[in-house]
């Protein structure tokens, strides 16, 4: 059976713990990398990943970094080739880029690190490199393919502004990949 999107899974990062798949989320804004969490983050939920932006931030035009681990849950399917793009960002707001991490795609509970881990959210993952892709065809690539029960990590990056003050201000990720079934 090929993968589903009900294969596909979107989870925070995790510097606790000793592998990954073992502990849960933390709070927004405390994705930094080394471990996938135990359970998916909730879609379209405001604050899900990043927290607000205060005003001093914003007229600093502060720069965040967060992790999103994409985990391929199918029992024997590689997820072939997947790219992600921005399908949707708030006008006017902040602006979002992304950037693939450089460790290798690994199984969702080993106990090496699967992706970089950064000090705070203002430091920027070392090797990835960040695009603000907005259609498929400019997605973001990562070579290889995720294997079945692996997990790959996305960094994505927010950028202030120095805008006016937007309820809801954020962006939708998008990804997609070919499998062989």
């Amino acid at each position: 059976m090929a993968i589903t999107a009900t294969d596909i899974h979107f989870r925070m990062s995790t510097t606790a713990g000793a592998a990954g798949n073992s502990t849960a989320p933390g709070a927004a804004g405390t994705s930094l990398g080394k471990y996938i969490t135990n359970a998916d983050i909730t879609d379209a939920a405001l604050n899900n990943l990043f927290p607000d932006t205060t005003g001093d931030e914003n007229a600093a035009s502060q720069v965040d970094y967060q992790a999103l681990f994409i985990y391929n849950a199918h029992a024997t399917l590689a997820w072939q080739s997947p790219v992600a793009w921005l399908s949707a960002e708030t006008a006017g707001g902040t602006s979002l880029a992304l950037g693939w991490d450089t460790t290798a795609s690994s199984a969702v509970g080993n106990a090496s690190a699967q992706a970089v881990t950064i000090a705070n959210k203002n430091t920027a993952p070392a090797g990835a490199s960040f695009t603000a892709p907005t259609t498929k065809g400019t997605a973001a690539t990562t070579p290889g393919n995720i294997a079945a029960t692996n997990v790959k990590c996305l960094w994505i990056r927010r950028t202030a502004a120095n805008t006016v003050a937007l309820d809801s201000d954020g962006g939708t990720v998008r990804v997609e990949g070919d499998t062989a079934a």
